[in-house]
């Protein structure tokens, strides 16, 4: 006898959404919108899925309650409203749908770029005034124009793709695809400033990380030709509003077309608001009629196919593994991904290739899961879209990423094993990790240097020459500067010869320290890693 299972849609789902749980006899499902966390807790045991879109809390509260719950579906992107660490210990796959939105949001922002560039919405509201002032908004034309793509995901070469279609030329800028890969969707891939040197527009479609945040700053914009005109329809905070509004006063920007502000809704007095050369939508980029039916359907097959045949798609916390395999693959996996983020903030360029091994009784577990925790990681800070387990290695593979795995069963100073190698047209980067037998997680080797600490946090890393006096000095740096230091890891090549000196901090340390330990004579570099 098949098993039924029953479904709580807790937001509202588009129709077509509802008539897909329909076809399966095997679903129950209840419609309960607008509930509070205290009320959701209280009734989510009864049930085996949860189908959200944004105004659904889903807090670690209420997933305590869940005693019975296999699967959150959120019908869209973002997962913001789930508290995620509870559902993963608990077992819950928590799935969104990320890619029905895709199109819509990069139309939106042609869209923007168009209207802006033509003066539509000054000129709609001029002859709903009464007004007739052709030459008042004269605009310009983008045929034969460059438009500059800062970030190659979905969205962006959507994008891209929709530009060459109005002939404009598209240049580029991703740190992970490569040349050959942009250059078969007719982009030219360049570097950051060239791109802020060469394009008409420019448009963002990149994640808010802390390497993004402000991206689009004074710097940035003192780069650009003069007349530029700049489209953020990605996340507010990637443009420096301050420092746009300043260009646009100055006259080096021409324009702007915003759909997301750093505070939404921005305050009334906010400087941009104020510019008439500034158009701007309430975060609509999702908002139309297609995306929000795509959405609903996707998330509403993705949980039906889960309950019913054990398919695992667009999960944001579980790989495509069984429960019993996770239990044993979980510490792995977090390992997996934290070396794919070491490696992301060690690289120069755009990777060509990774290579993971797996060492001891490592080299007994199911590969695939952990190579995609960590091009998960690698990946995860550059692109636009969410990253899974599922769709991390077809990403890495379309930006021309080649993958390989090799297993060693030799068993060396740890139990297990596993290192990641990532080359770059500018050179070779290794990370290496073990787990312990009580599950416990150690960083083991950076680039050939030893080393043994826990992946958490933030870490100073500093490559020097191996003379006395370095410790001392970059400490009292640190003293002076206010930076506690919470633990210290020192490996080197041979004696006298080149250090590392990995140095466990409670936060972040300001670029004005990493400067100034630069200028002691023996530090080469010195780069902060966030785990």
């Amino acid at each position: 006898m098949a098993e039924n299972f029953r479904v709580l849609l807790s937001d509202t789902l588009a129709p077509q959404g509802i008539e897909v749980l329909k076809r399966y006899p095997q679903l129950n499902f209840d419609i309960k919108t607008g509930l509070k966390p205290a009320e959701l807790a209280a009734i989510i045991g009864d049930y085996d899925a949860l189908l959200i879109r944004s105004g659904t809390k889903v807090t670690k509260e209420v997933i305590e309650h869940a005693t019975r719950l296999r699967v959150i579906g959120r019908a869209g992107v973002g997962v913001d409203n789930v508290d995620i660490p509870p559902a993963t210990r608990r077992g819950i796959v928590v799935m969104n749908s990320p890619l029905g939105n895709s199109v819509t949001t990069a139309e939106h922002a042609i869209s923007m770029m168009m209207a802006m560039a033509r003066h539509i919405p000054a000129a709609n509201a001029s002859i709903h005034a009464g007004k007739w002032e052709r030459t008042k908004f004269t605009g310009a034309e983008i045929c034969n124009k460059t438009l500059g793509v800062v970030g190659l995901g979905n969205i962006g070469r959507i994008v891209a793709d929709r530009a060459l279609g109005l002939k404009m030329k598209v240049i580029g800028y991703d740190p992970i695809l490569t040349a050959e890969a942009a250059a078969r969707l007719g982009i030219e891939l360049v570097a950051l400033p060239e791109l802020f040197a060469r394009a008409d527009f420019i448009t963002v479609h990149t994640p808010l990380t802390d390497d993004t945040r402000g991206l689009i700053n004074a710097a940035a914009f003192a780069k650009m030709k003069k007349g530029v005109r700049v489209i953020n329809c990605a996340r507010g905070g990637i443009v420096d509003e301050h420092a746009l509004a300043d260009a646009i006063v100055s006259g080096k920007v021409a324009g702007a077309a915003l759909d997301v502000f750093v505070e939404e809704p921005p305050p009334r007095d906010h400087p941009l608001l104020a510019l008439d050369a500034v158009i701007a939508t309430p975060h609509l980029g999702a908002a139309t009629d297609e995306a929000q039916v795509q959405v609903s359907v996707d998330i509403a097959q993705q949980v039906a196919d889960f309950l019913i045949d054990g398919t695992i798609r667009n999960a944001v916390n579980i790989p495509a593994v069984t429960p019993k395999e996770l239990e044993i693959l979980g510490p792995h996996l977090t390992l997996a991904e934290k070396l794919g983020r070491l490696a992301a903030q060690l690289i120069a360029g755009a990777p060509t290739s990774v290579a993971v091994s797996f060492g001891g009784e490592a080299a007994n577990l199911k590969p695939d899961a952990i190579t995609a925790a960590v091009l998960k990681g690698l990946m995860s800070g550059y692109l636009d879209e969410e990253l899974n387990a599922v769709n991390a290695p077809y990403l890495a593979a379309e930006r021309g990423i080649k993958v390989s795995e090799t297993r060693s069963r030799e068993v060396t100073d740890f139990i297990n094993t596993l290192s990641v190698v990532v080359r770059t047209a500018l050179g070779e980067y290794e990370v290496a990790g073990a787990v312990l037998g009580n599950r416990a997680m150690r960083l083991t080797r950076i680039d050939g240097y030893r080393v043994e600490a826990v992946p958490e946090g933030y870490f100073l890393m500093l490559h020097n020459r191996d003379v006395p006096g370095v410790v001392g000095a970059v400490g009292t740096l640190l003293g002076e500067a206010g930076i506690n230091i919470a633990g210290l890891e020192l490996g080197r090549d041979r004696v006298g010869g080149t250090a590392l000196s990995l140095i466990e901090v409670d936060g972040a340390v300001p670029p004005a320290v990493l400067e100034k330990l630069k200028t002691v004579s023996a530090i080469t570099s010195a780069t902060l890693l966030k785990l």
